[in-house]
């Protein structure tokens, strides 16, 4: 609840300061001197943009959390047993070995999403966020929730 709570209050402070944009963007485009109307015409993109990048996340964020509860639902999660430094972070080896075993399952069924979601926790216990996050995208593009672009957890490219 408290993620949620710092999520809605990230995204509130974000929509004032796209607003305040938007604002600037009007009054440059007002003036009517041709260098600010293109520069006013400019600073509309960024509230878009931005608020787009933003909507990505969120539903990024949402569609993982319905994977993660259908998953733990089904008593499919996996049990966090990896030895820890005092950082908090996996030992390193038992990370790349627990990796090595579920990389082994999804190249043993690559067209289901249960093992491309374990396979991401795997990869952010090996320390490679980009690739847990590529290997996200395919565990929900294959559960079919959202329609985030699928990724290739190898490459870590988007298709």
């Amino acid at each position: 609840m408290r993620i949620k709570l710092t999520v809605a209050v990230l995204v509130a402070v974000l929509a004032v300061y796209l607003l305040l944009a938007i604002d600037r963007a009007i009054v440059l485009v007002r003036t009517g001197d041709l260098v600010l109307v293109g520069l006013g015409a400019a600073m509309f993109a960024l509230p878009v943009l931005g608020g787009w990048l933003v909507w990505l996340e969120i539903r990024f964020g949402r569609d993982a959390q319905r994977l993660a509860d259908e998953l733990a639902a089904e008593g499919g999660l996996p049990v966090d047993d990896l030895p820890r430094r005092p950082s908090g972070r996996p030992v390193r080896e038992a990370a790349d070995e627990r990796f090595q075993e579920r990389r082994t399952e999804v190249e043993a069924d690559p067209e289901d999403w249960r093992r491309w979601f374990r396979l991401s926790l795997a990869y952010d216990d090996a320390g490679d966020r980009r690739r847990a996050r590529s290997a996200l995208r395919k565990a929900i593009a294959l559960h079919g929730t959202g329609g985030v672009t699928s990724g290739d957890a190898r490459t870590g490219q988007n298709r």
